[in-house]
């Protein structure tokens, strides 16, 4: 086996917290007795590792950290009292490598792939076995890179107050990797769901992946009245709200009396000011989610493989291409998620 290796780091620029990414030859990584060395296959982008980029991401990181908490590959070495995999085993990574189950713990975050501890944007990676879910055999290395993030956070938002049930209405946003991921799911379980879209050509795709009915929300910026149209008046059981700052007091006002909103992100910023009176007046429960635990996900692929359901792929860059993946993601116009194939046969 060879002794070098590529490997993307995040070097600060003094400006705001920006950051640039270059590549790097570095020696390979030895597993300790509870560790297991794997061969990465591919990686996606999130749109947090843009905002880490652009030093807008709200936590502290590893400095010159490898980015990237989502990827998947081939187990090459295991140390010795490793029991949870074997060499050849397919597995991703769960992005926070000590969260096993139960709730969220601020202990979690230190371990935060391609944030905390480095990512998936190189290589070959040594991981602690706990950390590792193993392939269903029907996705592909691509495939499965697209999940740890986006898709168990959409997993555990839908879930994480009460089970996502047949007959529940569901309100997802935009075309982005935890939206998609949410549509999916919810349409696995049975739900109906609404969509709102920046565009018709995007709206077309929601309704292609299964969305009842998607709002075009440029040609419709009080897109609330429209969600509340479709549901007689009543509003959503659930939604994921991606965008914080200029979705918020709308997204509120869309949900049921008694119903949740589940914020699972930032892209319009940190503000928003939804007034206590809406969270009041609906007897809303607001709560975040961010990613899930390695329980969450593996329960997230049992459910996946009933169906074989694939995540939606938008665009597949070769490693030394990694700055085009970076951009695709920043341009907004992605459906699905940006994945970056580092072997050259991620099958």
């Amino acid at each position: 086996m060879q002794h070098q290796m590529n490997a993307i780091r995040l070097a600060s620029t003094g400006t705001s917290g920006k950051s640039v990414a270059s590549l790097h030859h570095e020696a390979l990584p030895t597993p300790n007795d509870h560790q297991v060395l794997l061969k990465i296959h591919a990686a996606s982008l999130n749109y947090r590792d843009a905002a880490l980029l652009r030093g807008e991401y709200p936590a502290s990181t590893k400095k010159n950290v490898i980015p990237l908490s989502d990827g998947a590959g081939e187990v090459i070495s295991i140390g010795k009292a490793v029991t949870r995999v074997k060499p050849g085993d397919r597995v991703a990574v769960s992005c926070a490598t000590n969260w096993i189950a139960g709730p969220s713990l601020e202990e979690y975050r230190r371990n935060s792939v391609g944030f905390t501890i480095d990512g998936m944007l190189v290589e070959y990676a040594v991981f602690y076995e706990d950390a590792l879910v193993h392939i269903p055999s029907y996705l592909s290395y691509v495939e499965a890179a697209a999940l740890p993030c986006a898709a168990v956070t959409a997993w555990a938002g839908l879930n994480k107050i009460r089970p996502l049930l047949p007959g529940h209405t569901v309100l997802v946003q935009g075309t982005g990797g935890v939206s998609l991921f949410a549509l999916q799911f919810a349409k696995i379980v049975g739900a109906r769901v609404l969509a709102i879209t920046s565009s018709d050509s995007k709206a077309a795709k929601l309704k292609e992946l299964g969305a009842d009915a998607v709002v075009n929300y440029s040609a419709c910026p009080d897109w609330e009245r429209e969600i509340l149209a479709l549901t007689d008046g009543k509003g959503v059981d659930c939604v994921l709200d991606i965008a914080g700052e200029k979705t918020i007091v709308k997204s509120a006002a869309a949900t049921r009396i008694g119903g949740v909103v589940v914020i699972v992100g930032f892209a319009s910023g940190f503000g928003g000011g939804l007034p206590p009176i809406d969270i009041l007046s609906r007897n809303l429960t607001v709560t975040g989610s961010a990613v899930g635990s390695r329980l969450e996900f593996e329960d997230m692929l049992a459910a996946m493989a009933r169906r074989e359901t694939k995540p939606v792929i938008d665009r597949v860059y070769p490693f030394a291409e990694y700055q085009e993946a970076y951009k695709r993601l920043e341009s907004g116009q992605h459906v699905g998620k940006v994945v970056v194939q580092v072997a050259e046969a991620a099958v």
